[in-house]
């Protein structure tokens, strides 16, 4: 082999692993989730005091957010596996402990995003924003969040609105 080739080698071989560092910079591992059962007695618990708004009428152009909290009244660890949502003009975003995740959707689903704590609470923020996807009328949209408390493994909160 010459030495023109090895160096093209060695420098096509140095990019590609320049490459895969930078992309997966800053990426955290997926954390496996802890399964439990229904008849478990220590085990994760999700109460959420409230899952539905009814927005009224709002305008095309609005961006409505709406905050819903819940809370692991459980023994171990809730685990929220997912953020989802009904509309690509709807998001979801998790608050916990003072940090807010980025906007999730149907399109731009998450993955593993934290524990809940025993005790704890945290807030799911459904973002509404008509214009992306003009619809008017009655509408409803929905934010998913999926977790591993075996009697609400898909948490579904959801806004009503009259859009003009």
């Amino acid at each position: 082999m010459s030495s023109k080739v090895i160096i093209t080698l060695c420098v096509f071989f140095g990019v590609m692993l320049g490459l895969v560092f930078f992309i997966t910079t800053g990426q955290k591992p997926d954390l496996a989730s802890i399964v439990y059962s229904a008849q478990d007695t220590n085990r994760p618990k999700v109460e959420a005091n409230s899952v539905f708004k009814n927005l009224g009428e709002i305008s095309v152009s609005d961006v409505k957010k709406q905050d819903f909290s819940f809370k692991n009244t459980g023994t171990k660890p809730l685990q929220i596996l997912g953020i989802s949502s009904s509309c690509g003009c709807t998001t979801g975003q998790l608050i916990y402990k003072g940090t807010t995740t980025k906007p999730y959707s149907m399109h731009a689903q998450s993955g593993f995003i934290t524990n809940i704590a025993p005790g704890e609470s945290a807030i799911v923020r459904l973002v509404y924003r008509p214009a992306t996807m003009p619809v008017y009328g009655l509408v409803e949209r929905e934010v998913y969040v999926t977790t591993n408390d075996p009697l609400n493994q898909k948490l579904v909160f959801s806004i009503k609105a009259k859009v003009r």
